[in-house]
């Protein structure tokens, strides 16, 4: 079921997709990443890429929960930011594709706030 975006803020970012798929960084057409399209309720992402520019993205949707802070880590599976939770899968960045990160995503399923720093 398709969802609807309430925030949609992108800096020097580009989607594959309106709210999912690659991540994409404007200046230099690099893949910084992938966000997974239904597993997360909003994501707050500001980065440098490797190019020099500075991007982020503001996402969230109609639905979202407002979320609860939570001082448990992202599980990587493979190249994947998972919920530690249920171990499904939220994002993935590419860190050779970008020299540092802030992030905060919310779990759809769990409500948790995680939060990731490069």
């Amino acid at each position: 079921m398709a969802r609807t975006l309430k925030s949609k803020e992108l800096v020097n970012t580009r989607l594959a997709t309106n709210y999912g798929g690659w991540m994409y960084c404007d200046e230099c057409n690099e893949n910084i990443g992938y966000l997974c399209y239904s597993t997360y309720d909003r994501l707050e992402l500001n980065y440098k890429c490797n190019c020099g520019s500075i991007g982020s993205v503001l996402l969230d949707f109609e639905d979202s929960k407002t979320g609860r802070d939570c001082e448990d880590e992202l599980t990587l599976i493979k190249n994947r930011w998972c919920c530690p939770k249920d171990h499904e899968p939220l994002i993935t960045i590419l860190d050779k594709k970008v020299s540092a990160y802030e992030m905060k995503i919310t779990c759809k399923a769990c409500d948790n706030i995680y939060k990731k720093n490069k």
